[in-house]
């Protein structure tokens, strides 16, 4: 061949068998000061945007004899800054119903936040402090991330302020349901490890962006951890900062999912083999208006099949608020149709 098409393909003539490479292996000595560089560098551009959480609540506690009276209970947690004016992000179950909420800075400065916005649904909420030369956290696009990319959680666990553990993506699109009943969507598992206080606190790349929001550990399970993605986090933020709370449609039905007999599927022509069953219709809601009775079955709403309870949360949206929607519902074996009109969701 040409020597000078040899050089324009950049075709590496094949070594002789039985030679062995003179390129030398990259020492494990290096691979490991190179890691320990990615979770330095990423730890140091991020710590100083990581607070702790002190959460005052007081519920009522009833005497075994006596009127109710105030307790006082105190939790911990994190949160991070990641707008320059004080706004932070943190968990819902960190900061829900709290009374006082106080933030601590790596630098020893102490203020009192202020709760912008709650949102139990999705376990995200937006609380702020009035404070100078605050160090924001960048957010970034959680879309990219890969399974096995190196991941570094930074938080408070049990009160030791910024604490880091680094780990990988242990799997991307997981489900978690929310204390509110809610499935939350496009959740990371990562084996960064977390411990009760880490909640609200960043899981971060090598880069130093923000990608998740460390919610939650599986006990008694050692490496299943969770964080509510950023891309999620940014949206529900926004909506949080813009109107202190993020609005869905609700109908006002209990329900749980169930399986459909092969006739009645074939029989009705249902794109779904399975359903939500009305288990409980709540008074002067939408789904009683319509008429809707405990023990049908929801199978449709609109054009999209509803094979279970998940499938129709994500439908009941704040677009369909005051929009009237047909819901498919089989009642003893017969399709039917019904219109029901969504009100906004009175639960936060």
């Amino acid at each position: 061949m040409d020597a000078t098409l040899e050089n324009v393909l950049d075709i590496t003539p094949a070594q002789p068998a039985g030679v062995v490479s003179t390129v030398p292996p990259v020492p494990d000595g290096e691979l490991l000061d190179g890691y320990s560089r990615a979770v330095i560098g990423a730890a140091e551009k991020v710590s100083s945007s990581v607070l702790n959480l002190e959460v005052h609540q007081s519920p009522e506690s009833e005497q075994p004899t006596g009127p109710r009276v105030p307790r006082q209970a105190l939790g911990h947690g994190s949160g991070f800054i990641f707008t320059p004016d004080g706004f932070i992000l943190t968990n819902s179950h960190v900061v829900h119903n709290a009374s006082k909420i106080e933030a601590t800075l790596t630098d020893g400065r102490r203020f009192q936040a202020d709760l912008v916005g709650d949102d139990p649904e999705t376990d995200l909420a937006v609380v702020r402090i009035e404070a100078s030369n605050l160090v924001p956290a960048s957010l970034g696009d959680s879309q990219v991330l890969r399974v096995g990319q190196l991941v570094i959680a930074i938080g408070n666990p049990y009160g030791f302020q910024c604490t880091v553990t680094a780990g990988v993506v242990s799997a991307l699109g997981r489900s978690l349901r929310s204390r509110a009943g809610r499935l939350i969507s496009n959740v990371i598992q990562t084996d960064a490890a977390l411990n009760p206080g880490n909640s609200g606190g960043p899981l971060v790349t090598s880069q130093g962006e923000v990608v998740g929001v460390n919610t939650a550990i599986i006990l008694p399970a050692q490496g299943i951890c969770f964080a509510i993605a950023a891309n999620t986090a940014k949206f529900v933020a926004a909506r949080l900062i813009r109107d202190g709370k993020i609005r869905r449609s609700f109908i006002g039905v209990a329900g749980q999912d169930v399986p459909l007999p092969r006739r009645v599927v074939r029989l009705n022509g249902l794109e779904v083999a399975s359903g939500v069953v009305v288990a409980s219709v709540e008074a002067q809601s939408p789904a009683e208006s319509a008429g809707l009775r405990e023990g049908d079955v929801i199978v449709g709403y609109d054009d999209h099949p509803v094979p279970g309870i998940d499938a129709l949360h994500q439908l009941l949206t704040e677009e369909k608020v005051g929009v009237v929607a047909q819901v498919t519902v089989l009642r003893r074996g017969e399709k039917r149709i019904v219109s029901v009109v969504p009100q906004e969701s009175r639960r936060q």
